[in-house]
């Protein structure tokens, strides 16, 4: 079984409530005929039902629950939350009102928040900043967590290296430059993805144009110093860097240029210096070596939401509703 087959088999043993904001999307519409098909997770779609009912025609969504903003009984309970979760920020009723009948992304969140569903995926027509700007402001980050990070399951075809070719890159998605301590936050975070979405043990390796001193430079020390952070936080973890790539993932290499390292060749959790490094590191392994990429997955949140690219395919978002179904079970 591939890695997305396993993970709808998770999802299925414990099936989650996912929410799906954007109904003004065919391949919502697409996924959602899928996901209920194939009973991975129940779903919500929000919106009133002569749009939803316009806009997935033709495409079977019977099975799932279509909660309208304007009638749902629950509306005013999050409204009156949202006040109280935003009034710091001079966020009045009538404000909360009108964010939560013209967002759906808003209000797809607040479902989430009031345990009327266990995870949301949006970003398919919408930013990366339009999604997770109201998981931060409503959700907040996971107790114990610094900050939220973004990465990708990478499934390389043909590949013995990696856990069988799969790979967690981070952060590929969301932090730009992250300091020796945010890098070493999304290292830990990263580790703990790995082990959750694919069930091995993580091995991290942090990324540089460096092995153990082969180069001089502030990036590098940058890199040197989040493995130590890393290392002093999570003393149990398999973990190791500064690393090249290659000598973080082909044996014979890892073993020439960081002997005694029992990461060294034999990565799966690959973390980047750097939001260029890791966003031009994933697209060129999805591009050039014909791998799936789920993502961008976001971990650091109180409750699992996930963004998507908006080029992606209905079987993506079909994909990534099965990951935050299996991110939701651990809640």
């Amino acid at each position: 079984m591939g890695f997305i087959d396993v993970i709808k088999e998770k999802a299925k043993a414990d099936k989650k409530t996912i929410v799906l904001p954007e109904t003004e999307d065919k391949r919502t519409y697409e996924a959602a005929e899928a996901v209920l098909k194939e009973g991975t997770a129940n779903l919500v779609l929000v919106g009133s039902k002569e749009e939803i009912e316009k806009n997935g025609a033709g495409f079977d969504i019977s099975g799932a629950t279509i909660v309208d903003p304007a009638t749902y009984e629950k509306t005013e309970a999050y409204i009156a939350k949202l006040v109280e979760l935003r009034q710091k920020k001079g966020m009045t009723k009538e404000q909360a009102r009108e964010l939560l009948l013209t967002n759906y992304l808003y209000y797809g969140v607040m479902m989430v928040k009031m345990g009327d569903a266990d995870g949301m995926v949006s970003g398919a027509c919408h930013s990366t900043a339009d999604t997770l700007r109201p998981c931060l402001q409503i959700l907040k980050t996971k107790p114990g967590t610094k900050l939220v990070s973004a990465f990708f399951v990478m499934v390389v075809p043909d590949c013995d290296m990696g856990a069988n070719g799969t790979f967690i890159f981070g952060d590929s998605g969301l932090e730009q430059n992250p300091d020796p301590e945010k890098l070493a936050a999304i290292a830990l975070s990263s580790a703990e993805s790995f082990k959750l979405l694919v069930g091995e043990e993580p091995k991290v390796a942090m990324l540089s144009h460096s092995t153990k001193g082969s180069a001089k430079h502030a990036d590098v020390d940058k890199v040197v110093e989040a493995t130590r952070l890393a290392k002093e936080m999570a003393p149990e973890l398999q973990l190791d860097g500064e690393l090249q790539l290659d000598a973080a993932i082909v044996p014979e290499i890892g073993e020439s240029k960081a002997p005694g390292s029992k990461v060294a060749g034999h990565a799966n959790v690959l973390i980047f210096p750097d939001l260029d490094a890791g966003n031009i590191g994933y697209k060129l392994v999805q591009r050039l070596g014909k791998a799936e990429a789920y993502g961008p997955l976001t971990q650091g949140i109180a409750k699992p939401v996930n963004d998507l690219s908006r080029g992606c395919s209905a079987a993506d978002i079909e994909g990534v509703v099965a990951i935050t179904a299996v991110q939701a079970q651990t809640q």
